[in-house]
């Protein structure tokens, strides 16, 4: 609304509308006009994107705005209404240009792919998906059972995949945070090839992102262990998305150095900036200050080039606390803010490690919190709800767990039945 374009002819309008739905379909940069070029910059961010870019003609302005998101920058636009120059000067836009602009984005594409990590891997991912969506759309419209629901324990219709799963190959943690809801009841962890034959498995049914999780990944083998599935799951699975979550106190700026290329984006747990809430929460270690090093990740983020995000469970310790300046501050280019989650036998019951019953939080004290940092644009909260079944968990043995009934029951593994007789008993919620 209030915006809009005066002067320009329809050959004009099809030009800019079919080169941003181009860029659109491929890019995915999160701002709706690629084209236009009436910008404001900061001084220090134009001088970073322009020393980066590698784009000839007017192309370069869309890859200013992949290299932005891509960066952790903040994007906002303010509607304008745009008329045509009427007395003085001709238009640079000329036949050569429109003419080159299809191999133009296919260059973009290449730079995205060789040089922007997962924002590269991620134009081949929205194509295959774009196709991927209308193909299962069409055999929905011929296959009256797939709107049919599934019975408890039968085997789930051809179009549910793996699309995304959460490998959390770990139990083990150098912290004893009050809520985990992943806890150390066992220290087995799969060999290296082992964990690749799985990983292998699960792209071949149709992974396209992984996250790597604990307990804490960092801590098996000083980190080499999660480095190399990492580099596995890039290099030669060709995944459009490999992440991890860690606390971040192992990290080092070593393990970017070898690892980092292969890394589309790591998120922190962070769920106070007052080191006394995070002791009390039990989000610490000895030697280990959590708030130094968590400025210190982001800046080896945006010098490596992975996008860095935040996560945070509220809970009965910090759901009064304000930390949107911080975040801000930050900059991630996502802060997921998660309700604390009860799992019987990980956090509560006779049989836990942890007692998280006094950690939780009402609705009401979540929904507080969210309206609090309402002007945090880049927050995504993750209610109980949508937590217990719209995930698909492996544990360490590569088995889907259920959460769904407020315990964590596992499938048998992938590794002895594959991955659709795995699945079927996962509790996940496609929808």
């Amino acid at each position: 609304e209030g915006c809009g374009v005066y002067g320009w002819d329809l050959r004009r309008k099809v030009i800019s509308r079919g080169a941003n739905f181009l860029a659109q379909l491929l890019l995915r940069p999160g701002v709706s006009d690629l084209t236009g070029s009436f910008r404001l910059y900061k001084r220090e961010v134009l001088q970073r994107l322009v020393d980066s870019c590698t784009s000839k003609g007017y192309v370069f302005q869309m890859e200013m705005m992949v290299r932005a998101r891509h960066l952790g920058y903040s994007i906002g636009e303010v509607p304008i209404t745009f008329v045509d120059r009427m007395f003085y000067g001709d238009s640079k836009l000329g036949g050569s240009e429109i003419g080159s602009l299809p191999s133009s984005l296919i260059t973009l594409v290449k730079i995205a792919l060789t040089h922007l990590g997962h924002l590269g891997q991620l134009a081949l991912a929205n194509v295959r998906g774009f196709i991927f969506r209308r193909t299962l759309d069409a055999g929905r419209d011929t296959n009256d059972e797939a709107e049919k629901p599934r019975a408890a324990g039968a085997a789930p219709p051809e179009s549910v995949v793996p699309v995304s799963v959460n490998y959390h190959f770990t139990r083990r943690c150098n912290y004893k945070c009050g809520f985990c809801f992943h806890t150390a009841i066992s220290s087995f962890v799969l060999p290296l090839e082992e964990a690749k034959r799985g990983l292998r498995m699960l792209q071949e049914a149709g992974m396209q992102k992984v996250n790597f999780s604990g307990g804490e990944p960092f801590l098996e083998q000083r980190g080499r262990l999660l480095g190399e599935m990492v580099r596995f799951c890039k290099e030669t699975l060709g995944l459009p998305s490999v992440s991890i979550v860690s606390n971040g106190s192992l990290i080092t700026e070593e393990w970017f150095q070898t690892y980092g290329e292969w890394l589309d984006i790591l998120a922190v747990s962070c769920d106070s900036f007052d080191e006394a809430t995070n002791r009390a929460i039990g989000r610490h270690a000895p030697r280990s200050h959590h708030l130094d090093k968590l400025y210190q990740i982001s800046e080896w983020c945006a010098r490596y080039r992975v996008a860095f995000k935040i996560n945070t469970v509220v809970n009965t310790h910090n759901w009064q606390e304000d930390m949107a300046d911080q975040i801000l501050d930050l900059n991630p280019c996502r802060w997921k803010v998660f309700q604390c989650l009860l799992i019987g036998g990980e956090n509560c019951g006779e049989d836990s490690l942890r007692h998280a019953e006094t950690f939780v939080v009402t609705d009401e004290q979540f929904r507080s919190f969210l309206d609090r940092h309402s002007r945090v644009e880049c927050l995504v909260p993750e209610s109980n709800e949508k937590m217990r079944d719209s995930y698909l968990i492996l544990d360490e043995r590569m088995r889907f767990l259920d959460c769904t009934r407020g315990r964590k029951e596992p499938s048998r593994s992938i590794l002895d039945v594959g991955v659709a007789n795995a699945i079927c008993s996962s509790g996940f919620d496609e929808a």
